[in-house]
Protein backbone atom coordinates (compact mmCIF):
# COMPACT_ATOMS: atom_id res chain seq x y z
CA UNK A 1 0.00 0.00 0.00
CA UNK A 2 1.38 3.40 -0.87
CA UNK A 3 -0.06 6.99 0.34
CA UNK A 4 -1.84 8.49 -2.39
CA UNK A 5 -0.29 12.27 -1.67
CA UNK A 6 3.34 10.07 -2.92
CA UNK A 7 1.57 8.70 -6.03
CA UNK A 8 -0.41 11.43 -7.28
CA UNK A 9 2.32 13.40 -9.03
CA UNK A 10 3.00 10.55 -11.19
CA UNK A 11 -0.44 10.54 -12.50
CA UNK A 12 -0.50 11.84 -16.22
CA UNK A 13 -3.12 14.51 -17.50
CA UNK A 14 -6.73 13.43 -17.26
CA UNK A 15 -7.49 10.48 -14.45
CA UNK A 16 -7.97 6.72 -15.74
CA UNK A 17 -7.41 3.76 -14.24
CA UNK A 18 -4.85 2.81 -16.65
CA UNK A 19 -2.77 6.31 -15.74
CA UNK A 20 -3.66 5.06 -11.70
CA UNK A 21 -2.17 2.11 -12.49
CA UNK A 22 1.00 3.40 -14.04
CA UNK A 23 1.44 5.80 -11.60
CA UNK A 24 1.33 3.42 -8.75
CA UNK A 25 3.80 1.49 -10.80
CA UNK A 26 6.50 3.92 -10.81
CA UNK A 27 6.14 5.61 -7.48
CA UNK A 28 6.20 1.33 -6.37
CA UNK A 29 9.69 0.84 -8.53
CA UNK A 30 10.79 4.48 -6.49
CA UNK A 31 13.39 3.39 -2.58
CA UNK A 32 12.59 6.85 -2.10
CA UNK A 33 8.33 6.02 -1.95
CA UNK A 34 7.72 4.73 1.58
CA UNK A 35 5.15 1.52 1.78
CA UNK A 36 1.93 1.71 4.61
CA UNK A 37 1.61 -1.39 6.51
CA UNK A 38 -0.63 -3.34 6.29
CA UNK A 39 -2.84 -3.49 10.15
CA UNK A 40 -3.92 -7.04 11.54
CA UNK A 41 -7.38 -7.52 11.85
CA UNK A 42 -6.08 -6.82 15.46
CA UNK A 43 -5.28 -3.61 14.87
CA UNK A 44 -8.06 -2.49 12.98
CA UNK A 45 -10.57 -3.58 15.73
CA UNK A 46 -8.05 -1.51 18.10
CA UNK A 47 -8.19 1.44 15.33
CA UNK A 48 -11.90 1.19 15.69
CA UNK A 49 -13.13 1.41 19.19
CA UNK A 50 -10.64 4.18 19.88
CA UNK A 51 -12.24 5.97 16.55
CA UNK A 52 -14.98 5.67 18.37
CA UNK A 53 -14.53 7.30 21.21
CA UNK A 54 -12.98 9.84 20.07
CA UNK A 55 -16.23 10.17 17.43
CA UNK A 56 -18.18 10.23 20.47
CA UNK A 57 -15.68 12.67 21.78
CA UNK A 58 -16.47 15.31 19.71
CA UNK A 59 -20.47 14.62 19.85
CA UNK A 60 -19.97 15.63 23.68
CA UNK A 61 -18.06 18.61 23.08
CA UNK A 62 -20.54 19.93 20.53
CA UNK A 63 -23.36 19.30 23.37
CA UNK A 64 -21.58 21.56 25.55
CA UNK A 65 -20.93 24.09 23.01
CA UNK A 66 -24.86 23.78 22.87
CA UNK A 67 -25.79 23.58 26.60
CA UNK A 68 -23.50 26.85 27.28
CA UNK A 69 -24.47 28.52 23.78
CA UNK A 70 -28.36 28.52 24.54
CA UNK A 71 -28.12 29.47 28.29
CA UNK A 72 -25.61 32.64 27.03
CA UNK A 73 -28.98 33.91 25.03
CA UNK A 74 -30.59 34.30 28.38
CA UNK A 75 -27.76 36.01 30.13
CA UNK A 76 -26.31 32.88 31.69
CA UNK A 77 -23.13 32.69 31.33
CA UNK A 78 -21.11 29.58 32.79
CA UNK A 79 -17.50 28.54 31.92
CA UNK A 80 -16.24 24.85 30.78
CA UNK A 81 -16.31 21.88 33.03
CA UNK A 82 -18.45 18.77 33.58
CA UNK A 83 -18.84 20.10 37.14
CA UNK A 84 -20.03 23.12 36.46
CA UNK A 85 -22.73 22.18 33.70
CA UNK A 86 -23.54 19.61 36.27
CA UNK A 87 -24.65 22.22 38.89
CA UNK A 88 -26.60 24.31 36.47
CA UNK A 89 -28.80 21.21 35.10
CA UNK A 90 -29.81 20.34 39.07
CA UNK A 91 -30.41 24.07 39.33
CA UNK A 92 -32.43 23.55 36.03
CA UNK A 93 -34.90 20.47 37.19
CA UNK A 94 -35.55 22.44 40.58
CA UNK A 95 -36.73 25.33 38.39
CA UNK A 96 -34.23 27.64 40.35
CA UNK A 97 -33.51 29.78 37.66
CA UNK A 98 -35.85 31.90 36.87
CA UNK A 99 -34.83 33.26 33.69
CA UNK A 100 -35.10 30.35 31.82
CA UNK A 101 -38.56 29.96 30.23
CA UNK A 102 -40.19 26.53 30.95
CA UNK A 103 -40.06 25.40 26.75
CA UNK A 104 -35.91 26.42 26.57
CA UNK A 105 -35.64 24.54 29.87
CA UNK A 106 -36.75 20.98 28.89
CA UNK A 107 -35.05 21.36 25.39
CA UNK A 108 -31.54 22.75 27.70
CA UNK A 109 -32.20 19.42 29.61
CA UNK A 110 -32.52 17.11 27.05
CA UNK A 111 -29.06 18.11 25.91
CA UNK A 112 -27.93 17.75 29.12
CA UNK A 113 -29.61 13.76 29.11
CA UNK A 114 -27.52 13.67 25.73
CA UNK A 115 -24.47 14.86 27.39
CA UNK A 116 -24.79 12.29 30.14
CA UNK A 117 -25.44 9.55 27.61
CA UNK A 118 -22.22 10.01 25.69
CA UNK A 119 -20.28 10.09 28.79
CA UNK A 120 -21.31 6.92 29.94
CA UNK A 121 -20.36 5.42 26.57
CA UNK A 122 -16.99 7.69 26.34
CA UNK A 123 -16.36 5.57 29.91
CA UNK A 124 -16.92 2.66 28.70
CA UNK A 125 -14.54 2.40 25.83
CA UNK A 126 -12.20 3.82 27.94
CA UNK A 127 -12.10 0.69 30.27
CA UNK A 128 -12.09 -1.27 27.01
CA UNK A 129 -8.85 0.57 26.15
CA UNK A 130 -7.63 0.54 30.16
CA UNK A 131 -7.84 -3.23 30.11
CA UNK A 132 -6.39 -3.64 26.60
CA UNK A 133 -3.51 -1.82 27.29
CA UNK A 134 -2.42 -4.13 29.97
CA UNK A 135 -2.67 -7.06 28.20
CA UNK A 136 0.44 -6.04 25.63
CA UNK A 137 3.75 -5.79 26.59
CA UNK A 138 5.03 -3.02 24.15
CA UNK A 139 1.60 -0.94 25.62
CA UNK A 140 2.88 -1.57 29.03
CA UNK A 141 6.15 -0.30 28.59
CA UNK A 142 4.59 2.72 27.23
CA UNK A 143 2.85 3.50 30.05
CA UNK A 144 5.91 3.71 32.04
CA UNK A 145 6.49 7.24 30.12
CA UNK A 146 5.37 10.36 32.34
CA UNK A 147 2.02 11.46 30.50
CA UNK A 148 1.29 8.55 28.69
CA UNK A 149 -2.15 6.41 29.47
CA UNK A 150 -3.62 3.41 28.99
CA UNK A 151 -5.58 5.69 25.96
CA UNK A 152 -2.49 7.34 24.37
CA UNK A 153 -0.43 3.43 24.44
CA UNK A 154 -3.60 2.05 22.96
CA UNK A 155 -3.89 4.68 20.43
CA UNK A 156 0.33 4.20 19.71
CA UNK A 157 0.03 0.86 19.58
CA UNK A 158 -2.93 0.66 16.75
CA UNK A 159 -1.65 3.27 14.78
CA UNK A 160 2.28 2.28 14.84
CA UNK A 161 2.55 -1.04 13.87
CA UNK A 162 6.29 -1.04 12.92
CA UNK A 163 8.22 1.66 14.47
CA UNK A 164 11.29 0.26 12.74
CA UNK A 165 9.89 2.02 9.34
CA UNK A 166 10.94 5.51 10.45
CA UNK A 167 14.99 6.43 10.39
CA UNK A 168 15.25 8.54 13.31
CA UNK A 169 13.01 9.87 16.15
CA UNK A 170 12.94 13.68 14.50
CA UNK A 171 11.32 11.80 11.59
CA UNK A 172 8.55 9.56 13.90
CA UNK A 173 7.97 13.17 15.61
CA UNK A 174 7.63 14.79 11.68
CA UNK A 175 5.09 11.92 10.91
CA UNK A 176 2.84 13.02 13.44
CA UNK A 177 3.04 16.51 12.79
CA UNK A 178 4.66 17.71 15.88
CA UNK A 179 8.04 19.37 14.22
CA UNK A 180 8.39 22.33 12.90
CA UNK A 181 7.66 23.01 9.11
CA UNK A 182 10.70 24.09 7.05
CA UNK A 183 11.42 26.75 4.69
CA UNK A 184 15.00 26.73 2.98
CA UNK A 185 15.46 29.12 0.46
CA UNK A 186 18.85 30.71 -0.68
CA UNK A 187 20.62 29.21 1.72
CA UNK A 188 18.49 30.37 4.24
CA UNK A 189 16.41 28.53 6.98
CA UNK A 190 13.80 29.35 8.53
CA UNK A 191 11.30 27.02 10.77
CA UNK A 192 7.84 27.40 11.51
CA UNK A 193 4.79 25.97 13.28
CA UNK A 194 3.93 22.27 13.59
CA UNK A 195 2.58 21.00 10.95
CA UNK A 196 -0.28 19.35 12.30
CA UNK A 197 0.18 16.28 9.78
CA UNK A 198 -0.62 12.72 10.38
CA UNK A 199 -2.62 11.51 12.58
CA UNK A 200 -4.62 13.91 14.57
CA UNK A 201 -6.10 11.89 17.17
CA UNK A 202 -2.90 10.52 18.21
CA UNK A 203 -1.46 13.80 17.79
CA UNK A 204 -4.00 15.48 20.04
CA UNK A 205 -3.24 12.51 22.70
CA UNK A 206 0.26 13.59 22.36
CA UNK A 207 -0.42 16.90 23.02
CA UNK A 208 -2.77 16.50 25.88
CA UNK A 209 0.38 13.93 27.50
CA UNK A 210 2.27 17.18 27.07
CA UNK A 211 -0.19 19.68 28.16
CA UNK A 212 -0.47 17.32 31.57
CA UNK A 213 3.34 17.66 32.03
CA UNK A 214 3.32 21.25 31.55
CA UNK A 215 1.02 21.63 34.24
CA UNK A 216 2.89 19.42 36.53
CA UNK A 217 6.03 21.38 35.98
CA UNK A 218 3.76 24.64 36.72
CA UNK A 219 2.24 23.55 39.54
CA UNK A 220 5.73 21.62 41.10
CA UNK A 221 3.62 18.90 42.12
CA UNK A 222 5.60 16.27 40.93
CA UNK A 223 9.16 15.68 40.17
CA UNK A 224 9.45 16.74 36.52
CA UNK A 225 11.88 16.96 33.93
CA UNK A 226 14.75 19.23 34.82
CA UNK A 227 14.62 20.30 30.69
CA UNK A 228 11.07 21.11 30.51
CA UNK A 229 10.82 22.69 34.07
CA UNK A 230 13.96 25.21 32.31
CA UNK A 231 11.35 25.57 29.41
CA UNK A 232 8.32 26.40 31.47
CA UNK A 233 10.19 29.37 32.67
CA UNK A 234 11.35 30.96 29.61
CA UNK A 235 8.61 29.79 26.71
CA UNK A 236 4.61 30.06 26.44
CA UNK A 237 2.05 27.53 27.85
CA UNK A 238 1.13 25.70 24.51
CA UNK A 239 4.76 25.95 22.69
CA UNK A 240 5.92 24.42 25.92
CA UNK A 241 3.19 21.68 25.65
CA UNK A 242 4.20 20.66 21.75
CA UNK A 243 7.83 20.56 23.08
CA UNK A 244 6.58 17.66 25.90
CA UNK A 245 4.59 16.11 23.20
CA UNK A 246 7.46 16.31 20.86
CA UNK A 247 10.00 14.56 23.25
CA UNK A 248 7.53 12.19 24.05
CA UNK A 249 6.80 10.98 20.43
CA UNK A 250 10.59 11.05 20.60
CA UNK A 251 10.46 8.51 23.64
CA UNK A 252 7.84 6.67 22.31
CA UNK A 253 10.02 5.54 18.99
CA UNK A 254 12.92 4.65 21.05
CA UNK A 255 11.21 2.05 23.47
CA UNK A 256 9.10 0.61 19.67
CA UNK A 257 12.12 0.35 17.79
CA UNK A 258 14.75 -0.23 20.10
CA UNK A 259 13.44 -2.26 23.07
CA UNK A 260 14.12 -1.81 26.54
CA UNK A 261 12.41 0.40 29.27
CA UNK A 262 11.92 3.90 30.00
CA UNK A 263 14.67 4.97 32.57
CA UNK A 264 13.94 8.66 34.01
CA UNK A 265 16.60 11.20 32.39
CA UNK A 266 19.79 12.34 35.05
CA UNK A 267 20.83 15.82 34.32
CA UNK A 268 24.37 16.97 35.59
Amino acid sequence: ILPGQYVKPFVKREKTDALDAQAIAIAASRADIPSVPVKSADQQALTVLINTRAFFVRQRTKAFQAFRGHLSEFGIITGTGTAKLERLAIELRAGAIQEIPIAVRDVILAIYDEIEALSIKIARFERELASLSKQENDTRRLLAIPGVGPITASTIKAYVPDATLFKSSRQFASWLGLAPRAHNSGGKSRSGPISKRGNPVLRALLFISGLTLVRQAKAKAHAVDAWLARLVERRPYKVAAIAAANKIARVVWALLSKGGTYRTPTYA
